[in-house]
């Protein structure tokens, strides 16, 4: 990989993903539609002399190719509200797919676990069935069909999948509200069930394998999907915020808040009205196998769950 660019840059796993590969020393390129936030990135990773930023719409091929500047691998991690992804994905993942051809480059798309459906027996490998039951699922199967696709001619893609996730920069996920009020000292709520153990990545953690993926050139191909599994802890709930709070030291309330609240909510918050759909998977789990990754890159290593949410807890009091 000589050089890369990070649609999404400034998100919650473009920021990690840019970090990751800047500190490589691979020359990078920041996407992002605001200057402001991209310039913001560049000063918090130091203005490193191998990152620029370039402003563009990630739905124009066109803008993609002129920041690209010849980079021979697209990090697509920009991402679309809950509420517009049925109607702006495929869209999205057009554009990219679009420019990486005309580019002749290779793609490393993000995504998550929705195309699967219900959880399964175990760990889930990458080749476990897609049966999605919800909207969103099938929409995201969809994007898998359009990125493999077969009239992307010199277009070489992969997608990495992730699990739910937090981190400093986790601005989209259900549980960043929750970590932001913590952090702050603030009751809040926790979106779904909080007795019941799920996996999560941190996503520092998960840019870091992103990128040992990327390196390797036999990791792309049609149909190539990567797992990014978290740790073989699970943490419920109650036990991530236990953790949060003692890094905060803070014992506000935290009240779970599940289909009927979320509905309620639903009515003046479109984004919320959409997650009650997936709340499926705070109830039945799905996990991820590292099987794939172990095997073809080589052991993963994680940061503790109590050391990664105080350090995101940290990064949180102190951008507030």
């Amino acid at each position: 990989m000589k050089k890369a660019i990070v649609l999404g840059a400034t998100g919650g796993v473009g920021h990690p993903l840019t970090a990751e590969l800047v500190s490589r020393g691979v020359e990078t390129v920041a996407f992002g539609r605001s200057a402001g936030k991209l310039q913001r990135l560049a000063q918090e990773l130091g203005n490193p002399v191998n990152l620029s930023i370039e402003t563009g719409d990630a739905f124009k091929p066109d803008d993609i190719m002129r920041a690209a500047g010849g980079a021979d691998v697209i990090f697509h991690s920009a991402n679309i509200p809950y509420h517009e992804m049925e109607s702006r994905l495929l869209p999205l993942g057009q554009s990219v797919m679009e420019a990486a051809d005309r580019l002749g480059a290779k793609v490393v798309v993000v995504d998550g676990i929705y195309p699967y459906g219900r959880r399964t027996t175990g760990k889930a490998t990458e080749e476990h069935p897609k049966n999605p039951h919800t909207r969103k699922g099938k929409t995201r199967l969809a994007y898998e069909k359009l990125i493999f696709d077969a009239r992307w001619n010199n277009a070489r893609p992969l997608i990495v999948r992730l699990p739910d996730y937090y981190g400093p920069s986790a601005q989209a996920s259900y549980l960043n509200v929750t970590m932001e009020a913590i952090a702050a000292g603030k009751p809040t709520a926790f979106v779904g069930n909080m007795k019941v153990p799920r996996e999560y990545v941190y996503l520092p953690d998960a840019a870091r394998m992103i990128v040992e993926i990327a390196l390797r050139d036999d990791s792309y191909g049609r149909g190539e999907n990567w797992h990014i599994p978290g740790p073989p802890r699970l943490l419920s709930g109650r036990e991530l915020v236990r953790i949060a709070q003692e890094a905060a030291g803070t014992r506000e309330a935290v009240f779970p808040l599940g289909r009927i609240g979320l509905s309620l909510i639903g009515m003046f918050n479109p984004v919320m009205k959409e997650v009650v759909e997936m709340l499926y998977l705070t109830e039945e789990p799905f996990v991820l196998s590292g099987e794939k990754y172990e095997r073809r890159i080589g052991p993963i290593r994680w940061t503790p769950h109590e050391q990664a949410i105080a350090e995101t807890i940290r990064q949180l009091r102190k951008k507030s």
